[in-house]
């Protein structure tokens, strides 16, 4: 162990390592600070850069993107009342007040503090469980980790949204989705339609890009306004906001602490975490009646946890590669893509890189905090941008890295499909992040699932110590998960969520049931131990799905599967206001052009048409943003060595011509 310490520290202070790290820190920033990215869709962008990296240099970044996101999302939801992700959200119930008194330094000052102790919690943590894990992990053998994956899975499906169907269901869509291409066991092609392109899978930064950058784009663009229509001007307080963190160093650690354990809890991760905190100060104070106003312990509660659970969340994702949120799930593949395999390597062969990981954790909390104060004024200025103006280089920035995952053109296709697919989950309800976790489980799970059922002679499996006491933990989990959910988005029930017609919906679950419906007969077509996972998967998604359509047949209107987000929307009341289907036209239209001219000079025309259309700009920034585009464009290409999408004029004119 002390030579992996020694060597541990030795890669961490290389100027090589810092860089890099220093790198996906500002990477991290950048994605935080911006409403409609978010933790999973910034690290999926950042995956198709690793390719060829050292695996050294790619951690670095990895780890310096996933730290401070946590972090640096707290300035929309202060400054904007937006949640900058889904671990952002109860933030901004005392944040924002705070903010609209003028002490949005305070505020924001108080939250990198506790962002920054939480961290450094997070890390302590998990180094000390470090010293016991290789004992722990030699108890689970492949199907002890099949069962682990169910519990990761079932309590994503329960606390993701306040439907069980749903959240079970969503699971569903990500397992069959997870099972499209060959299968581990045999090899056999599933689910690919004879398309070529499928025969792999898709590509996990096309599925991560599409299911959550996509939705929250186009969401925020309906706005059709500035990101803060507030004063921005921060204040004072920056003294006071650290003041109020010592002051309630007690209510940090426990939330802390709180965060740490649902972060090492498989499947939960950011987006109840810092309920569960607000929740709990709320329920430890005595004066409860300045929560929700612009009360700084409701600012302090959630930052501190929300920021330890990235060192909870690494438990279940390095030692048992069981990630604990959607953001461990794309980081949990981003491992694998440098070649980092997970579980009992993990305190054997590469005990010295798990220590990197840790401190490199600790050490970009620390400069993700400090950055975060100094960048409070511009990030405040820059909040007074219409977002319209932002989001075409959203769009070119995720197009383009969806193209990098295998430089196919059907990773173009699959971002619109699975985008346009991933705005109607958004709508209806369906939660998004159990969908991610079970496509980055499928592989794993179904690979433990064949292997028990050959090592434990069919299905004798089941009646193993270790998986009865995991299954019963999975029982007991769904039956609290349900009876005690902690509500974290708008989901159901009341007038708010009160659909007024149901047809809608009932064609998009219809099209869920179809698509479990075709798993089922593909899986048929299969050998057993090609079958075994999609066909389990399937029949038992079909249950869930049919309750959710019948209920909706039914015409239960207030029941919370029947949730429309179009009743509540922000935009409701205002008839003009063009709709998520106006948007996603754009997309196809971008598609389509790129399709005959090529990226690069789509991505122009784009930027010339969507800035004049839709931002109404002056032709001076329309040339000023689109020649910005087009330069960093001409950069990647130089510096990553990097080949855009081709479209048919460009094939026509670099086709060899005969001399007659």
């Amino acid at each position: 162990m002390l030579e992996a310490v020694i060597s541990a520290l030795h890669q961490l202070a290389t100027l090589e390592y810092l860089t890099f790290l220093v790198a996906g820190v500002a990477m991290g920033l950048a994605v935080g600070i911006f409403p409609g990215l978010g933790g999973i869709a910034g690290m999926s962008i950042l995956l198709p850069f690793l390719y060829g990296m050292d695996p050294v240099s790619a951690l670095a970044l990895l780890i310096g993107l996933v730290a401070v996101i946590p972090t640096s999302d707290t300035f929309t939801s202060v400054l904007m009342g937006i949640p900058g992700s889904s671990a952002s959200q109860a933030t901004v119930l005392d944040g924002f007040p705070l903010a609209k008194k003028g002490q949005a330094a305070r505020a924001l000052a108080a939250a990198f503090s506790a962002s920054l102790y939480g961290g450094l919690i997070g890390a302590l943590v998990l180094t000390l469980f470090i010293l016991v894990a290789r004992p722990v992990i030699l108890l689970f053998g492949t199907a002890e980790l099949f069962m682990l994956a169910v519990l990761g899975l079932s309590m994503v499906g329960v606390l993701a949204g306040q439907s069980l169907a749903k959240g079970v269901g969503a699971c569903g869509l990500g397992l069959l989705l997870g099972a499209i291409g060959a299968a581990p066991a045999t090899g056999e092609y599933r689910m690919n339609f004879g398309i070529n392109y499928l025969v792999d899978g898709i590509p996990l930064v096309v599925v991560g890009l599409a299911i959550f950058a996509v939705p929250e784009i186009i969401d925020l663009l309906r706005r059709e306004r500035a990101i803060a229509q507030q004063d921005t001007r921060l204040g004072a307080g920056w003294l006071q906001g650290v003041k109020d963190m010592w002051a309630n160093i007690g209510l940090a650690t426990r939330c802390a602490g709180i965060g740490c354990l649902v972060g090492a809890l498989p499947g939960l991760g950011g987006s109840v975490v810092d309920w569960i905190a607000y929740g709990h100060v709320v329920q430890t104070s005595k004066d409860r009646e300045s929560f929700g106003k612009g009360d700084i312990r409701g600012v302090l509660a959630p930052e501190s946890a929300n920021n330890a659970k990235e060192g909870g969340g690494l438990i279940p994702t390095i030692l048992f590669g069981i990630p604990g949120s959607g953001s461990m799930a794309v980081f949990l593949g981003g491992l694998l893509l440098i070649g980092i395999d997970t579980g009992i390597n993990m305190v054997e062969a590469d005990l010295d890189k798990t220590y990197v990981i840790i401190w490199s954790l600790a050490l970009a909390n620390v400069i993700g905090a400090g950055a975060c104060l100094l960048l409070s004024k511009p990030v405040a200025k820059l909040t007074t941008l219409p977002y319209v103006y932002l989001a075409p280089f959203m769009i070119m920035v995720i197009t383009f890295a969806a193209f990098q995952a295998t430089r196919s053109w059907g990773d173009m296709l699959a971002l619109f499909a699975i985008g346009t697919f991933a705005v109607y989950m958004k709508r209806f309800g369906w939660p998004r992040p159990p969908l991610l976790i079970g496509f980055v489980l499928a592989d794993p799970a179904e690979t433990n699932l064949y292997q028990a059922v050959q090592f434990y002679d069919g299905w004798n499996w089941f009646w193993r110590p270790g998986v009865l006491i995991i299954f019963a933990i999975t029982v007991v989990s769904i039956y609290f998960g349900t009876r005690f959910a902690v509500k974290t988005t708008p989901s159901g029930g009341g007038e708010e969520g009160k659909a007024k017609t149901l047809r809608p919906q009932i064609a998009f679950t219809g099209v869920i049931l179809v698509l479990f419906l075709f798993g089922l007969f593909d899986s048929l077509r299969r050998d057993f131990l090609g079958q075994v996972f999609p066909l389990t998967t399937a029949v038992v998604m079909l249950g869930f799905v049919l309750y959710a359509l019948w209920i909706k047949i039914k015409g239960q209107v207030d029941h919370p599967i029947a949730y429309d987000a179009e009743v509540d929307y922000e935009l409701r009341g205002r008839p003009e206001a063009v709709s998520a289907e106006h948007y996603l036209l754009w997309l196809a239209g971008l598609l389509a052009l790129t399709y005959l001219v090529g990226f690069v000079l789509a991505m122009a025309a784009f930027f010339v048409l969507f800035l004049r259309v839709k931002g109404r700009a002056k032709p001076f920034i329309i040339a000023v943003l689109t020649a910005a585009a087009v330069g960093f464009l001409a950069l990647m290409s130089h510096l990553l060595v990097l080949n855009f999408p081709a479209g048919l004029l460009q094939a026509a004119v670099d086709m060899p011509w005969p001399l007659d």
